[in-house]
């Protein structure tokens, strides 16, 4: 049994694949990962957690929402909004890091499932932002990358 941070882009590129992603998730379930780490972010993170509440019933897997601020979602779209109100309420553990935005809070967040994961799926097209910076700091910590 292992524990997965889930990290990506805000943006899914052109070459992103649904299927990819889907297959993926269902391998690492299959080899014993029983812990997923979401960061409730818009993008990457969310289609994730959308994937693995329709994965969860009778799999054993825990989803845990990894909410950096309560207030993450106040700019959301309204697709984003009902995307995270949904992996919101499926969630097995909320983990809210901070009652408002914090400068850092993202990152402090990042760090948080890194640490508390034994391995990381990162969907990383730029080496900037919160994406890269996760990956980076994964590396530091010696934690397998499994990349989308």
């Amino acid at each position: 049994m292992y524990r997965v941070a889930l990290t990506g882009h805000r943006t899914l590129g052109k070459d992103f694949s649904v299927k990819v992603l889907e297959n993926t998730l269902v391998e690492l379930m299959s080899e014993g990962a029983d812990t997923f780490y979401c960061g409730m972010a818009m993008g990457f993170d969310l289609l994730c957690g959308e994937m693995l509440c329709e994965m969860k019933e009778g799999s054993g897997i825990r989803l845990i929402a990894c909410i950096p601020c309560a207030d993450q979602s106040a700019m959301f779209s309204k697709a984003a909004l009902r995307q995270y109100k949904r992996v919101f309420e499926n969630a097995d553990e909320h983990i809210i890091l901070h009652d408002r935005y914090t400068s850092g809070c993202m990152f402090e967040r990042n760090r948080y499932m890194v640490d508390h994961s034994d391995v990381v799926l990162a969907y990383l097209r730029t080496q900037k932002g919160g994406t890269f910076y996760t990956v980076e700091y994964a590396k530091k910590k010696q934690k397998p990358i499994l990349y989308i």
